[in-house]
């Protein structure tokens, strides 16, 4: 199917904008990919330390003949999503033995669990720890003694700041390598509503503990589809995982035999070899629009909108919030996986998952399959399943037609038109909307505002009874420069709660929300913000709003509001406990939501 001319045109504009950029980076890569490792060149005093603990594979190491695959991981316990990679060094180490090459533990990533740190402080560390990642990835790879790289990282800002740095070293293959989502539990939707009841008194903080822990209950990644899952998502569509490798069980004959097979294909991939794929020839305009092109088929986390940017930017690549956008209008929703639907992402794999999905958009013309992959050439590589067959890996060609269309539906009769995603720009600024779980009669609300600068103060007006009528709540000082951008999590039950009683309710902030919000319209990641004297800095109690997702129109109605003084907010709460100390000069030096809230690109 020839590609759609809308996908076409903003990829189009992508490269067009890109073209400096790129060809610098193209540049660097070109140039250090003529250097090449420095292993073979190394004095004997930095060959004998990059050697010394490495055991029976000292000599092949000290021949540098045979690749060496540098590991990268983020393992932890805190992450669910990240304790099975534990004991993946020592199979890699023997899976690159049997593949005639060697595997070091190049270095370790910090990995915060968002989960653990919602609505706490350390929260306020959350965004910014993507570039730390990104940084901390850059530090094991300035070895150059790696001829590949396996990249081991799920969560929500670990995989970002690791596709961050494995594009700074674009010259070296990568090949990003999951552990697969926890098995199912209890169900998201059922976890929500104990979560709603909690939060109007009804259920106990006994009964909510039990519904979390029935819920978040193994090694694995959370099943809903929030970032983390998005993410994955990602690495497959992008062609950075093997085919089929995103959605399959920690623990599984399967998931070990994708692992042994990563290690393979990254020692087979090199400079050495005969099937050179660098990381950042892999990392085109072509690689991101795909990637956004599934973000909206699937109803993805919004804060891919975030971290794409600063992703391309390491790559040289230049994505606006309008690319977003107008994928979203051009791209039909595919999916329905919880916060917009009632599957999980084991009930998305069982459905047809990764391979009947890219093979639906394949179909479709909204993805482009001339694309280089860590699999080979062509995106019709991923519309494929791995099995075991006899007790070896292979991958067939996935089904054609959906396994549950509750779940996955065709591009001719899809969930929704459109991805669900839109830009709102008006006199309050850019940000960005997710409505493919908020219902079609929430996408135009006009309401008083209640402005906060927190989300504990939402969450006692809640309980002091002081939600009666309409209204848009305004969440100011959220921002990446003014507290580090931390997910508003704990606002979800509440707005939930006031929907669900009658009233029409809305959510503006500088900030963002959970990877897995869902129906409540909220317009998020608003620019400027108000630590930067952005007009959300201008806005009074009883100000009114207008919020219009399907016209892209985020307003303030209330004549003269902008020509006030914004208001400066006593911001010395945030600079100090759990770590925020050693931020400050982060959050000072923080870019714009809009282009990926970076510090470091």
């Amino acid at each position: 199917m020839p590609l759609d001319p809308r996908i076409r045109a903003v990829t189009d504009r992508i490269r067009k904008r890109s073209e400096a950029l790129r060809a610098a980076y193209l540049e660097r890569l070109a140039q250090a990919v003529e250097a090449g490792p420095a292993r073979a060149h190394l004095a004997c005093s930095n060959a004998a330390h990059a050697f010394a603990a490495s055991g029976a594979d000292k000599a092949t190491l000290a021949g540098g003949r045979a690749p060496n695959i540098g590991i990268v991981t983020a393992y932890n316990d805190m992450l669910s999503a990240h304790q099975p990679y534990e004991h993946y060094p020592e199979r890699i180490r023997a899976a690159a033995r049997a593949a005639g090459a060697t595997a070091q533990v190049a270095g370790g990533v910090p990995a915060m669990c968002d989960g653990v740190t919602q609505s706490r402080p350390g929260m306020e560390l959350s965004l910014f720890s993507r570039d730390v990642i990104a940084l901390a990835g850059g530090v094991a790879m300035s070895h150059d003694c790696y001829d590949a790289a396996l990249w081991l990282g799920i969560c929500d800002k670990i995989v970002p700041g690791l596709v961050m740095a494995a594009a700074s070293f674009g010259h070296v293959p990568a090949i990003f390598v999951p552990s697969g989502p926890m098995p199912s539990g209890l169900p998201n939707y059922e976890k929500a509503k104990v979560r709603q009841r909690f939060a109007t008194g009804d259920a106990t903080r006994e009964e909510l503990l039990a519904a979390e822990m029935a819920s978040y209950h193994g090694p694995g990644t959370c099943t809903f589809y929030g970032t983390a899952n998005s993410n994955q998502m990602l690495m497959e569509i992008m062609g950075l995982h093997l085919p089929g490798a995103a959605f399959v069980n920690p623990g599984t004959a399967l998931r070990e035999a994708l692992t042994d097979a990563a290690v393979a294909r990254a020692a087979a991939i090199t400079a050495l070899g005969n099937d050179f794929r660098p990381a950042g020839r892999i990392l085109d305009e072509r690689a991101f629009v795909n990637g956004i092109v599934g973000l909206m088929a699937t109803g993805g986390s919004t804060n891919l909108v975030l971290h794409l940017p600063a992703m391309a930017r390491a790559a040289g690549i230049v994505l606006d919030v309008q690319d977003f956008a107008d994928i979203s209008a051009a791209v039909p929703l595919l999916a329905r996986v919880y916060p917009n639907g009632l599957a999980d992402v084991n009930h998305f794999h069982a459905a047809g998952g990764m391979g009947w999905l890219i093979g639906e958009l394949l179909a479709a013309g909204l993805v482009h399959d001339d694309v280089v992959t860590v699999a080979g050439d062509g995106l019709e590589l991923y519309a494929r399943d791995p099995k075991l067959i006899g007790g070896k890996l292979a991958w067939q060609d996935a089904p054609r037609e959906s396994l549950n269309t509750r779940i996955l539906r065709p591009a001719a009769d899809p969930f929704a038109p459109t991805g669900g995603l839109a830009q709102l720009s008006g006199n309050l600024g850019r940000g960005v909307i997710k409505v493919s779980a908020v219902p079609a009669d929430r996408h135009v609300i006009e309401a008083p505002v209640r402005v906060f600068h927190d989300q504990e103060a939402v969450k006692a007006a809640f309980r002091r009874g002081e939600f009666t009528d309409d209204v848009v709540v305004v969440v100011r000082f959220q921002g990446p420069r003014a507290n580090g951008m931390p997910e508003l999590h704990a606002l979800t039950p509440v707005l939930a709660v006031l929907q669900d009683r009658g009233l029409r309710v809305a959510l503006v902030t500088d900030g963002r929300m959970s990877g897995a919000s869902g129906k409540v319209p909220a317009a998020i990641h608003v620019c400027p913000e108000a630590a930067d004297g952005g007009a959300l800095a201008k806005l009074r109690d009883g100000d009114v709003i207008r919020l219009d997702a399907g016209a892209g129109l985020l307003e303030v109605l209330t004549p003269g509001v902008l020509d006030r003084a914004p208001v400066v907010a006593d911001l010395s709460g945030n600079a100090h406990g759990t770590g925020r100390e050693l931020f400050a000069r982060l959050r000072a030096e923080a870019g714009a939501a809009t282009e990926g809230a970076s510090i470091i690109l």
